[in-house]
């Protein structure tokens, strides 16, 4: 800790900004946070803003590291840029006769938005309020005293916001005033008195008058709102690392509730929903910036084009005060040139005059992300290779998935009108459908259960992040479209729909009623964020469309990008979807999965009963026709993209009944002797089939299994090839290979079953045979395997169980908490462990080209879709990575943008 501080006396811990000046600027992100840099960035740029200064990220860092204590040469620094900030200003920190006020808020380098603490209006007690009531008039100074007393007892004092909430109702109630604008300046003295009494009878304390321990307070309670329970939630949900840190900005107030010529709002660039280049945002007249962002008043649309858009009879901002507006949308204009980005903007306007208090780049549906990046690029903005880059692949999910018949299309379809519930604001676009639930912790249980739901408030707050979610979508009763549910269901890609005010939510029965209409905890409503629709019952929703701006990028992607992505896939339906979302061919078909069917699983128990060859043989030939058919269309989808066809994997034991009932029920069914089944089931029974008798220990033990397997590929690719157009290309995948013997044997036996068809009918078409990647010892063992193999398919679920001895059955009883602890940063199920598991690979793909230069390398397992997997898959030099249907877009774009960051496009 000495030498710590030591050091920590030697740094600069302060950063002004102000008066077309600032000591930052953009590229310093990481040390003043997002926030702070664009203060700074846009002091420079000349814009209005004011003055004030950010303490950085390096002070969160140490604060943690210190056991939550502040460097050495802080406090004298912070005292400097205050006193700065008060000759900026031309105003006094605690000074009754021209008081300074400031803001104190988060900046983490990454935007979180809501999840860090805030507080407005710092500096007041009652000598500043009554002085600044000479100033700016009785009933904005004590509006504003009463608001800072409650925001600070909340943020700093840890006393919950209801508290006040219940005092100011019942202090309405009393005096028969229905409205917070109703109250006069003696009204809000007196709710004052009721605050602070409220406070010193909890804490045993009065409420803090010294600004200067009111400004500490409130920096130290930013920097403890890193580490809150929402903020880490936040993070791990947006793989945000702990130890950013995050900055504290404290600058001068300006005020929007002011009264009629003063106002405060957010503005977008563009549409943050589908990203139409129109001037996008809110605003509320006399009012502070947390009434708009809280949910707490319904703002008004700030021009004219949106308030068309959304038929809202509310005054926009370009009415109210159209030079304000002129002068925002230059602002806005400027900003977006700049940042080459669309904007986030908040602004407030005091007595007239416009000022801005933040920029950032936007958050945006993933819907909108494509259209302003191929925007953009139309425009000559961005190149094509920035366009790609500014996409997180990820997001590229909620385009991928269905969406809401139009009233159109439903009419067409002869479908009944939609019961529509009710409507709100359409904050985040996307359907779902789903059971209602009120409560956030309710949401999560019964998401992990498998339910369906969708979230219903009145309004959110960061506490509710777990439950949003895990819920399918959220509905509010209050708040605006950039209201907190608003801007997290975004990010989240979750379908949102604020400001349904009709609603009436009772919590205490579980129900809402709108116009005389109840509904349940548990009903099933769909919602269209798309249009801020809320429906009753199911509907049936349909698939999206790829083409038009979602096509042009991913050819631009299919440009860029060296790996080849594949699809795993084993049904018709499966294989239709990873072709249509550019799938380059199949890179894992389980054919076990084929042997669940109801009209092949009797053959397959038959077979597994069977005492010998023979009896196997008889009940594999039942099951050869079934399974070249399978194979047959597959190839017909595929034409000539290749298909890798794993032979049985799974132990025997898993396609036979286990309970007493289901042995009873089939035996029955198949006329097999209870007795022999249950017999059979307990000679199978392994203590851990996992790593016991399955994969290509089959194979060997009963090579008629991968005999009949191998001839229905062939089979089924003669047929096709026969057809004349198409030239199917089977690739025989062997899995858990171990030695170079165990492929040696079975890829013998492939080539003669191969032989043996080609000769029968006359035709032969080409194929490979390769093994799967999933031990240890055949990462280690690649150089002699590769003598029999053409290619290798690294199975990285498997590879990772067994590299790190973790069941991803279990794991999830305790990966959380090595997670907290920073023993793995991500679950390596998800994100594969490239220390561990990654270099195996790479040792596999080096010892593999060395003994067979051209041997074709990928991936198959769940990494194959994960964006950093798919970027360490590129940097491994492997030449594909294979993922579910409905990720082949996401490991496209993962793939161009691997490659351009290496510099390899």
């Amino acid at each position: 800790m000495a030498e710590a501080a030591r050091k920590g006396a030697e740094q600069t811990w302060v950063y002004a900004f102000g008066g077309g000046t600032a000591d930052g600027d953009a590229s310093m992100k990481n040390l003043l946070g997002g926030k702070g840099a664009n203060l700074a960035e846009m002091a420079k740029l000349g814009l209005p803003v004011p003055p004030g200064f950010t303490i950085s990220t390096a002070v969160c860092v140490a604060y943690y590291q210190t056991g939550r204590a502040y460097p050495v040469g802080l406090e004298a620094e912070v005292d400097a840029a205050l006193a700065s900030l008060e000759r900026q200003s031309g105003k006094g920190f605690g000074d009754p006769a021209n008081p300074l006020l400031v803001s104190v808020r988060s900046g983490a380098r990454a935007s979180m938005p809501g999840m860090m603490d805030t507080v407005l209006n710092l500096g007041l007690n009652e000598a500043v309020a009554e002085g600044l009531a000479q100033l700016a008039g009785d009933r904005f100074a004590y509006d504003s005293y009463r608001r800072f007393i409650q925001m600070y007892s909340n943020v700093v004092l840890g006393l919950g916001h209801d508290e006040f909430e219940h005092i100011l109702d019942d202090y309405k109630e009393r005096e028969g005033l229905d409205l917070d604008t109703d109250l006069t300046a003696d009204n809000w003295k007196a709710v004052i008195v009721r605050y602070k009494a409220a406070v010193e009878k909890e804490l045993g304390r009065p409420f803090p008058e010294d600004p200067r321990e009111q400004l500490w307070g409130a920096i130290s309670a930013v920097f403890n709102s890193w580490m809150s329970d929402r903020a880490i939630i936040y993070r791990k949900l947006n793989d945000i690392p702990e130890d950013w840190g995050t900055a504290v900005n404290v600058q001068a107030m300006v005020f929007g509730n002011l009264g009629e010529t003063s106002a405060t709002g957010v503005a977008f660039t563009r549409d943050p929903s589908n990203g139409q280049a129109i001037f996008y945002g809110e605003y509320l007249i006399n009012a502070q910036g947390e009434d708009v962002v809280a949910g707490i008043r319904t703002p008004a649309p700030i021009s004219r084009e949106r308030a068309a858009t959304l038929g809202s009879g509310d005054k926009p901002l370009e009415d109210s005060m159209p030079e304000v507006y002129l002068q925002l949308r230059d602002v806005a204009a400027k900003l977006e040139h700049h940042y080459k980005d669309m904007q986030d903007i908040e602004f407030t306007v005091e007595a007239g005059r416009l000022y801005m208090l933040q920029t950032r780049n936007g958050k945006r549906t993933a819907a909108a992300a494509v259209k302003i990046a191929v925007d953009m690029v139309r425009e000559g903005l961005i190149t094509e290779k920035e366009g790609l880059l500014r996409l997180d692949p990820s997001q590229l999910d909620q385009l991928l998935h269905p969406r809401i018949p139009s009233d159109d299309e439903n009419k067409k379809a002869g479908g009944k009108p939609y019961d529509v519930i009710v409507k709100g604001l359409p904050a985040s676009p996307g359907a779902a459908v789903g059971k209602v639930v009120f409560d956030s912790d309710e949401a999560f249980l019964l998401a992990a259960k498998g339910e369906d739901v969708i979230l219903v408030r009145v309004e959110t707050s960061p506490d509710d992040i777990k439950g949003m979610h895990a819920a399918r979508a959220i509905v509010t009763a209050r708040g605006g479209m950039t209201s907190h549910a608003a801007v997290v269901a975004r990010g989240m890609g979750r379908p949102c729909v604020c400001g349904a005010s009709d609603l009436k939510i009772d919590h205490a029965r579980g129900e809402f009623t709108v116009r005389g209409r109840t509904f349940k905890k548990g009903d099933t409503v769909t919602i269209d964020g798309g249009t801020g629709r809320v429906m009753a019952g199911a509907i049936a929703l349909i698939k999206p469309d790829l083409s038009g701006d979602f096509g042009e990028l991913m050819g631009w992607a299919d440009k860029i990008r060296r790996l080849k992505v594949r699809a795993n896939a084993e049904t018709p339906l499966d294989t239709r979807t990873a072709v249509e979302f550019g799938a380059e061919g199949i890179g894992l078909c389980r054919t076990e999965h084929m042997f669940f069917d109801e009209e092949r699983i009797p053959a397959v128990r038959s077979m597994i009963l069977s005492n010998d060859e023979k009896g196997r043989r008889e009940a594999l030939a039942k099951l050869l026709p079934m399974q070249r058919s399978d194979f047959e269309e597959i190839f017909r989808i595929l034409g000539d993209r290749p298909a890798t066809i794993r032979l049985l994997d799974p132990p025997l034991h898993e396609f036979l009944p286990h309970t007493d009932e289901d042995i009873e029920n089939v035996a029955k069914a198949s006329g097999i002797n209870a007795d022999e089944l249950r017999r059979r089931a307990h000679d199978l029974h392994e203590s851990n089939p996992m790593l016991g008798h399955r994969g290509c220990r089959l194979g060997i033990t009963y090579p008629e299994i991968y005999e009949m397997q191998a001839r229905a590929i062939f089979e089924a690719a003669v047929n096709i090839a026969k057809e004349g157009e198409l030239k199917p290309v089977p690739e025989v995948m062997i899995p858990l290979v171990a030695t170079q013997r165990e492929l040696a044997i079975l890829k013998a036996l492939v080539d003669e079953t191969a032989q043996t068809v080609f000769k029968e009918t006359g035709v032969t078409v080409d194929y490979t045979v390769g093994t799967m990647i999933e031990l240890p010892r055949a990462a280690l063992q690649a150089g002699e395997i590769a003598q029999s193999a053409a290619f290798f398919s690294f199975g990285t679920n498997d590879l990772t169980q067994t590299t790190l001895g973790i069941s991803r059955d279990d794991a999830g009883r305790f990966l959380q908490v090595y997670s907290e602890k920073g023993i793995y940063e991500k679950d390596p199920f998800v994100t594969l462990d490239q220390e561990g598991v990654g270099e195996l690979v790479k040792i596999a793909a080096e010892r593999g080209k060395r003994t067979r230069p051209g041997i074709k390398l990928g991936i198959c397992g769940e990494h194959g879709g994960d964006p950093a997997s798919v970027e360490f898959c590129h940097r491994a030099g492997l030449d594909y990575v294979s993922c579910s249907p409905y990720r082949v877009p996401i490991a496209r774009l993962a793939a161009a943008q691997a490659a351009l960051r290496d510099g390899s496009n």
